[in-house]
């Protein structure tokens, strides 16, 4: 049905429009980059259950648009004032069956397929029913991996698992990763522009340190800029800067992060859930690309993942949630910068303030009347500390 509107609204609005059919989003974001399409838009849920599906709007350059651009859209369509083109001047619609090959050929021209081939790692792949079972498994089969599937049969109802791939999530992946002896699993949300990997020993391996490991080796091959998000964990920062590179943060949302990668020329970015952007390749997040990256690290070094993760510093999160009223956010906010003015203090998305030998983030939800609450440390008792001291900071705020 969402199809079918987007469809007939593109259509009647004057555009000529591609059915790509099943396709991750970052095949779709990739083909019209590749095809030099004025845009985009994908029906996707994305990691959250069928009953969530909407649309995501891609411009020229393969990216997500920006906040500000889906809110003059958004004007538009509730003010009734865009295109109404005279009846034969209305698109045509066409379809293209070329979309995974498209994709596949994209990411496989830019890794190591010699490496791959000659490990011959065996890889458990868990689209969970979504759009990723039309590329994924093809993918890694294609770059040289031995492959065994687990839910590959496309379905919007999932019914194998839920479609984002968390470690809760994942406990059938990680299973057959023990059962079979398997090198890796690898699992993604319903539109695959995520990402979640399971260790040789089906153990979850945790997306900041997915984020840090991964950073660490573009900057060793490709020296220079790697943007995040506040929320991201200070092991992604340790990595980088050992490798000779910097890291810039950045408001919390892929997005955002994909921008701050294309205006600042950064060799590579990513979230702390498994979305991870490869410049070279695409300014968007891709699950795909980052699972033949996974594999070709894996390949190259000639270790375990387990082993590989070794390498990077391990923290400790805790997450949690403050009730906050909405008309109060700006003011909260202020006060809590004035409460922690001497400390180390990050405004750029909420306030992130620095302690001994961690950090906690107080962010407003975008969708619930609470401040989100994320506080690291290098102990169990130092993240505790940390989230004590947010707590306390808020209550303190709120207060005044």
């Amino acid at each position: 049905m969402l199809r079918g509107a987007v469809v007939s609204g593109l259509l009647a609005s004057g555009a000529h429009v591609l059915d790509l059919g099943i396709l991750p989003t970052p095949a779709e974001q990739y083909y019209v980059k590749e095809r030099k399409l004025a845009g985009g838009v994908v029906v996707t849920a994305s990691h959250n259950p069928p009953e969530w599906n909407g649309i995501k709007v891609v411009d020229g350059n393969g990216m997500e648009i920006p906040r500000e651009t889906e809110e003059t859209i958004e004007g538009l369509v509730e003010s009734g004032a865009f295109a109404a083109p005279a009846w034969q001047d209305i698109g045509g619609t066409a379809a293209a069956t070329d979309g995974p090959d498209l994709y596949m050929r994209g990411i496989a021209a830019k890794v190591d397929r010699e490496a791959i081939a000659k490990r011959n790692p065996h890889v458990v792949v868990d689209p969970g029913n979504g759009a990723a079972c039309v590329t994924t498994p093809f993918l890694l089969r294609d770059l040289g991996c031995r492959v065994t599937t687990l839910n590959a049969q496309p379905d919007g109802a999932f019914p194998g698992r839920k479609p984002e791939p968390t470690a809760e999530n994942l406990e059938h992946l990680r299973t057959m990763v023990r059962a079979l002896t398997a090198d890796l699993g690898i699992a993604h949300d319903g539109d695959a522009d995520r990402a979640a990997i399971i260790d040789e020993r089906g153990d979850f391996v945790d997306g900041d340190r997915l984020l840090a490991l991964l950073a660490g080796e573009v900057v060793r091959r490709t020296p220079g800029l790697v943007v995040t998000p506040v929320s991201s964990s200070s092991c992604v920062e340790d990595v980088v800067r050992a490798a000779g590179g910097r890291v810039e943060y950045t408001k919390v949302g892929a997005p955002l992060v994909a921008r701050a990668i294309y205006g600042k020329g950064a060799v590579f970015g990513g979230e702390e859930n498994g979305g991870m952007i490869f410049p070279e390749h695409l300014f968007a997040r891709d699950g795909g690309m980052t699972a033949a990256k996974v594999v070709e690290l894996l390949s190259r070094r000639g270790e375990t993942f387990s082993s590989l993760l070794k390498s990077v510093p391990r923290y400790y999160l805790k997450k949690s949630s403050v009730p906050c009223p909405r008309d109060r956010r700006e003011a909260v906010l202020a006060r809590l910068k004035s409460l922690a003015a001497d400390r180390k203090v990050d405004a750029t998305d909420g306030v992130k303030v620095y302690g001994e030998g961690g950090w906690v983030l107080l962010r407003p939800s975008g969708t619930e009347a609470i401040l989100r609450m994320y506080a690291e440390g290098k102990t169990p008792e130092q993240a505790e500390a940390m989230r004590a001291l947010g707590e306390k900071l808020v209550r303190e705020a709120l207060a005044t």
